[in-house]
């Protein structure tokens, strides 16, 4: 998809505050600008409210920018995810950018569980997610990466990515991560060997007691590994296509939700369609 089809950028913005009202989660604010939007909060498992953020073009093409606030505040318990995969076209050279940025307030919890990103070959993308934590905040979080379409033998022969990640807790860093993603990562044996498909998940806080029933999902599967970082547990991953690496980090999931959020898995239905 060219630029040229599209002479005027498009800025998106969306900020969401969630909190608790007469024991139950309610979107109390929402203010966006551009094609970014959500409809209403479902509630399949009582008080904590399942979010579907919209992104009605379908689409990212470079010099489009892409801004997401999440803020959980006073015990809000949310889950935010998207109905379909997050696609961003060949540039010209212009690079779009999508900037996430989520708050977690003490006594708040969020799931933040988007579906994968696909960068199409040619792409020019500038991705960036920033999490603060408080103290006794809870969160589980998960970023997947498609470079290319490799279901339809199109190859990311061209274009990059900067993958930013930074995770705070009380303003100190638990992690800070910068990665350019191109042709030759996705080839060479230091980067993907290869695999289309890189993403990790992290959730806050962890039990070092409970790491041992992580890593035995992944028994014998290098691939696939698990570490933690104080409280912050960082699981990676690399696959030849999207669907197995979701299918890996469902697992994490639903293994570690009922530790870190208390609830047993509820997949959003959105899902299933």
């Amino acid at each position: 998809m060219n630029r040229r089809n599209f002479p005027v950028a498009w800025r998106a913005e969306l900020a969401l505050r969630f909190a608790q009202r007469n024991g139950k989660t309610i979107l109390a604010e929402r203010r966006q600008l551009g094609p970014l939007t959500v409809q209403r909060a479902f509630y399949p498992e009582g008080e904590l409210a399942h979010v579907y953020i919209l992104h009605p073009p379908g689409g990212v093409v470079g010099g489009d920018e892409l801004a997401i606030q999440v803020h959980c505040a006073g015990g809000a318990k949310a889950l935010v995810t998207t109905p379909a995969a997050g696609k961003f076209y060949r540039s010209e050279g212009v690079l779009a950018r999508q900037t996430v940025g989520l708050q977690i307030d003490e006594g708040s919890s969020l799931e933040w569980l988007p579906q994968e990103t696909l960068l199409f070959s040619g792409a020019q993308v500038d991705l960036r997610l920033q999490v603060e934590l408080g103290l006794n905040s809870r969160f589980i979080g998960w970023d997947m990466v498609c470079l290319g379409m490799p279901e339809c033998g199109d190859v990311f022969e061209r274009g990059s990515a900067l993958l930013r990640v930074r995770i705070n807790r009380q303003g100190q860093p638990l992690l800070i991560e910068n990665l350019k993603a191109g042709h030759e990562f996705s080839q060479s044996a230091w980067g993907l060997r290869g695999n289309a498909v890189l993403g990790a998940l992290y959730a806050y806080p962890f039990p070092l007691s409970d790491m041992d029933a992580v890593r035995e999902l992944w028994e014998n599967r290098p691939e696939f590994a698990a570490t933690l970082l104080d409280d912050l547990l960082v699981c990676r991953g690399v696959a030849r296509q999207t669907a197995e690496l979701r299918i890996e980090f469902e697992r994490v999931w639903r293994l570690v939700r009922p530790v870190v959020i208390g609830c047993r898995a509820c997949p959003p239905r959105v899902w299933a369609t």
